[in-house]
């Protein structure tokens, strides 16, 4: 899009204010994941994490970061959602948190489609995390899941007007960005 999608305005906000909006009631504590340092994020009392891999490693370096953080926090479990995803349900943790075991990482779907990047994780796979980051295979979030023992909360659509949304939507472009602000009232409630 140009720049920080999490700094891209819905609704008159930043998509990160919603999504920290969404997120905290689920949670403990909350942090923010920025590479590249963190210019134009604030929100008052979250701690921005960077990552600890150099060169934008990508999503999964970032929930390394995350579980490090989470780790010295002294949680056992780091629950990670995407800053540019604001209509993801108000139950999310819960959900992963009931269908996961100790030990497992607990992955949203919805109608079949994994979302990864929207998990609760062991912290103590951070040592993990980093070998796979570094073994050179491809740093998928998706694949370091499958590698490990992984379940599936399945979430519905969100029934929107005539047509059926995906609760994982993430915004990617100047369109996408469009679509979330003529559904914002209805759904960021």
């Amino acid at each position: 899009m140009g720049s920080d999608k999490s700094l891209g305005l819905l609704a008159g906000k930043p998509l990160i204010a919603h999504v920290e909006a969404r997120l905290a009631p689920q949670v403990d504590l909350l942090a923010i994941n920025a590479n590249g340092g963190a210019q134009g994020i604030r929100l008052p009392g979250i701690e921005i994490v960077p990552d600890t891999i150099p060169d934008f490693a990508g999503p999964l370096a970032g929930i390394l970061a995350g579980m490090i953080w989470a780790k010295r926090a002294g949680f056992e479990q780091l629950a990670t959602v995407p800053t540019d995803s604001p209509f993801f349900p108000h139950t999310l943790v819960e959900r992963l948190s009931e269908v996961g075991e100790a030990g497992t990482i607990a992955v949203a779907s919805c109608v079949g489609k994994a979302h990864p990047v929207f998990a609760l994780w062991p912290v103590n796979l951070a040592d993990s995390v980093a070998a796979f980051l570094s073994s050179g295979a491809k740093a998928s979030v998706m694949a370091f899941v499958t590698s490990r023992p992984h379940c599936f909360a399945a979430f519905d659509p969100i029934a929107y007007e005539s047509q059926e949304l995906d609760p994982f939507f993430n915004i990617n472009t100047p369109a996408d960005l469009d679509k979330a602000e003529s559904m914002a009232l209805d759904l960021l409630a």
